[in-house]
């Protein structure tokens, strides 16, 4: 709960907006006739009542906004792409002096790398050729790292089970409203399908996967079963061979770990089942930012080739890699500017203020790529240290309350997240582009499993029990 300052600057602050909100309909009531003015009263609100409460409500808030931000598709959409930054921007101050002021706030190396990370940004930004693009990414990233550094963390700080069983109910629902997009309405309302296997890969597959092997629920256990089967089904219509991966090694890790072989075996074979319905059910016909498949094409040419011919697996990546490497060779010392890139033939265009464009940016098939290219062999090292630091704890704790048989450890979905993300950035440009709301999620989730995985949370190994019913609270609470 807030404590008595922040009731008293809650209700100070919410008292100034009404009588702004008063004097403004007596002085300049056409304010309040037009749409920009009143979406962005509505917005200011939400905004208020998120920080309000932000131990549980901020982060669902920051989420949704940034997806939605994504959803080209969805009304208002426009709106989220500036309105996001001014959320991130809430958070990270409101965070960090929320996060301050308890009683057990704490850093370590992991944070002490982030902030060398975002250092190197923001110098990298003197060199590029949209200066003001760099720059503003490099702040972004900043504003990212410090979010996920103290407000993202306090939800971990109370109730460890509200805060997994909220994850999962919030990406429960995603799933149902993405089967009923893709299957039922055929709308594909996150874009490009490299963005739905990315959420089903990355999130969803390891997520569920794990509540299926952990539950000792029988009232559960169906709609477990249900949820983890739409999203590999989702993931192998997506065609998404990044996002197949890492859900691949995520589990495959944790089955070898626990040596559940026959769970593993079971899974495969599941697998397979679902991956013949997905071609099933990916349209013949070029339908826009849906997965297609040419008639005839042979299971190896849906998923290997996704349905091209058959001149290398990897074939699609390899003219972004080139050309990455090219300007990583002609610039490998400072880079070309975090998030920003130079390309032969490409003329200097107009900056975007809130998002990039393919005038400043453009698609590099790996995020390790896209970050060395970007601030260059001098500035990629505290990049590449945090990597190896999260990859390794994360593979660590695996092992480790896999032999102990502690599956059941709140902190092992955030490492299979983790170690799910991390393969899939080896093939997709989105690790550190923080306009990408699965890079604030990943992240934000990444410094959350720091203390999740604590040596303290290790010996004590609290163990989830999974939700019986929707009727559960949409958000956690703390003490």
């Amino acid at each position: 709960m807030p404590d008595h300052n922040t009731k008293l600057a809650g209700a100070v602050l919410v008292l100034a907006l009404a009588l702004l909100t008063t004097a403004t309909g007596l002085f300049r009531p056409g304010y309040l006739t037009s749409d920009s003015y009143l979406s962005g009263l509505i917005f200011l609100q939400l905004l208020i009542a998120a920080i309000w409460n932000f131990h549980t409500r901020f982060f669902p808030f920051l989420l949704v906004g940034f997806l939605w931000a994504g959803m080209g598709a969805l009304p208002f959409s426009g709106a989220w792409v500036s309105g996001r930054w001014l959320v991130l921007i809430a958070g990270a101050l409101a965070g960090c002096v929320v996060y301050m002021h308890h009683a057990h706030h704490r850093f370590d190396s992991f944070h002490l790398i982030a902030l060398f990370c975002s250092i190197a940004a923001v110098v990298s930004a003197v060199v590029s050729a949209f200066p003001k693009v760099a720059l503003l990414k490099a702040l972004s990233l900043l504003l990212l790292f410090l979010y996920a550094s103290t407000g993202a963390r306090l939800p971990a700080m109370g109730d460890l089970h509200k805060l997994l069983g909220s994850m999962i109910f919030w990406v429960e629902l995603l799933v149902y409203l993405s089967a009923a997009c893709y299957f039922i309405l055929h709308f594909p309302i996150f874009g490009n399908p490299n963005s739905l296997g990315a959420i089903m890969g990355v999130v969803a597959v390891p997520l569920f996967f794990w509540e299926m092997l952990t539950n000792r629920n029988p009232a559960r256990k169906p709609r477990t079963t249900l949820v983890f089967a739409l999203s590999l089904l989702l993931l192998f219509f997506s065609q998404a061979r990044a996002g197949i991966l890492g859900a691949i090694l995520a589990c495959a890790v944790v089955c070898l770990a626990a040596r559940s072989y026959r769970v593993l075996f079971h899974t495969c074979a599941g697998a397979l089942a679902l991956a013949v319905l997905a071609i099933l059910l990916v349209p013949s016909q070029a339908v826009e930012d849906m997965p297609t498949r040419r008639a005839g094409s042979s299971f190896a040419q849906v998923f290997l080739y996704k349905g091209k011919d058959e001149d290398g697996v990897l074939q699609s990546r390899k003219s972004a890699w080139n050309e990455t490497v090219d300007v990583i060779t002609a610039n490998p010392w400072f880079g070309s500017g975090f998030g920003t890139s130079v390309s032969k033939g490409r003329n200097q265009v107009a900056e975007g203020s809130f998002s990039s464009n393919s005038g400043n940016t453009r698609e590099h098939g790996d995020s390790y790529l896209a970050i060395l290219e970007g601030v260059g062999l001098l500035g990629v090292l505290p990049f590449l240290i945090l990597v190896l630091m999260f990859a390794t704890r994360a593979l660590k704790f695996l092992l480790r309350m896999g032999r102990r048989g502690r599956l059941t450890h709140v902190g092992v979905p955030f490492a299979m997240i983790l170690v799910s993300g991390f393969v899939h950035a080896l093939f997709e440009d989105w690790l550190f582009a923080v306009g990408y709301y699965l890079c604030v999620f990943f992240w934000s989730v990444g410094f959350i499993f720091l203390d999740v995985s604590s040596t303290e949370q290790q010996d004590e190994a609290p163990v989830f029990q999974p939700l019986t019913t929707m009727n559960h609270p949409v958000f956690l609470s703390t003490p």
